[in-house]
């Protein structure tokens, strides 16, 4: 077992997933072609979004990738054990107590505020010497970054501009995936503008959704995330990208209830024909939100249907409420020869979108990834081979 990803037994799991590497390469690949002028990055924080900090950024190595960003010093730290010659960017978390484990693991921090950089200065003061720091610079997201007014205190401040190594800046797009949002022309205006201010350095605006801006946003540096896991990045129905992760849970009962019967906390679905209910081992506490739940249930409060899972390629509702560890589907209209044949049902993958399993839950793909919990086996299938040395 890796030790940067816990994964349990496969035959104690009684959910799964299984993670395509070749569509996740090929995704990064279709990407990098999309921003020719730019050195295409991978994003893989939060467990590389619920899939495996470790096996994502081995397999994104050997696809070429070589410039990796994940949120927390942590995520650096674990990342660097499987990558040993890779940049790695550091959203955040940069203190004067943890700057040396930068330093020690060869993480490139973004420093986002004025005390940012004069953490990063003071350390390497003492040291006598200058390691290599991104800058990001808020744009109109109000999130995170330098304002406009704490650039001008930078550019005034001659010995703070020596005193550390910045080699990329970067800003974050807030509407990106809205093409004709005007907000997306303004925060270019500004990056453009005040990233100047740092001369000449590597330059970073889009995300996923940004390289589909076109040129203007790719500037030195693109960095994908949820693109690369086959999730959208534009508008619904436009996803070019493959579906890199199928979810599944295991059937752990099938029964037959009679019309008028009732299933799941609060009674919420009330049958209206004799029905054939496949039980699976999965719910809220593995990171499919209970939201989803089928028609009736007090969190949706509306008539909506909730979500739809699949089995032999058959389209199924849930129906009532998902449980912690359990949800009904509804498989009546499914020939009894695949109930008989088929252990597992997709939760999403191929016949079920990602996104789409998202919005019936009311939520976007990214939360329902980095969800994923523990009790899932995770089965990685089509890895390229990687160098033990250099990831």
């Amino acid at each position: 077992m890796n030790p940067a990803t816990y994964n349990v037994d496969e035959h104690l799991a009684t959910c799964r997933l299984t993670i395509d590497h070749a569509a996740l390469c090929d995704n990064w690949r279709a990407l990098d072609a999309a921003s020719p002028g730019a050195r295409t990055a991978a994003v893989v924080k939060a467990n590389g979004y619920g899939l495996g900090l470790g096996e994502v950024g081995l397999s994104l190595a050997a696809a070429g990738c070589e410039v990796f960003f994940v949120a927390t010093p942590d995520e650096g730290v674990r990342l660097r054990r499987m990558l040993k010659t890779r940049e790695i960017f550091v959203f955040n978390g940069l203190t004067i107590q943890n700057a040396a484990v930068y330093a020690e693991n060869g993480l490139v921090p973004v420093l986002n505020t004025l005390d940012d950089i004069n953490v990063w200065s003071q350390f390497w003061k003492l040291r006598g010497s200058r390691k290599p720091c991104g800058v990001q610079l808020d744009t109109g997201m109000n999130r995170m970054g330098l304002s406009e007014k704490e650039v001008a205190q930078f550019v005034a401040n001659q010995e703070l501009q020596h005193s550390v190594n910045i080699i990329t800046v970067i800003s974050h797009l807030a509407c990106a995936d809205e093409v004709n949002n005007a907000m997306n022309g303004e925060q270019l205006q500004r990056f453009v503008k005040r990233s100047k201010a740092f001369g000449e350095c590597e330059l970073s605006l889009a995300n996923s959704a940004g390289i589909g801006l076109g040129a203007d946003y790719h500037f030195n540096l693109v960095r994908p995330g949820i693109a690369l896991y086959g999730g959208e990045c534009s508008a619904p129905g436009k996803n070019l990208m493959k579906p890199v992760v199928k979810a599944e849970a295991k059937i752990v009962q099938v029964r037959q209830v009679n019309k008028g019967d009732v299933i799941g906390y609060g009674g919420t679905h009330v049958f209206e024909r004799d029905s054939t209910v496949a039980l699976v081992a999965a719910g809220y506490g593995d990171g499919y939100h209970r939201a989803a739940s089928g028609a009736g249930v007090a969190a949706r409060n509306d008539k909506s249907s909730g979500g739809f899972g699949a089995i032999g390629g058959h389209k199924v509702p849930i129906i009532g409420r998902i449980s912690m560890d359990l949800m009904a589907f509804d498989i009546s209209k499914v020939p009894a020869q695949i109930i008989e044949n088929e252990a597992f049902i997709e939760l999403f993958g191929h016949d079920i979108l990602l996104d789409d399993a998202a919005r019936a839950a009311g939520t976007i793909g990214y939360e329902l990834l980095t969800s994923l919990g523990q009790r899932y086996f995770r089965n990685h299938i089509n890895q390229p081979e990687h160098s033990p040395n250099n990831g």
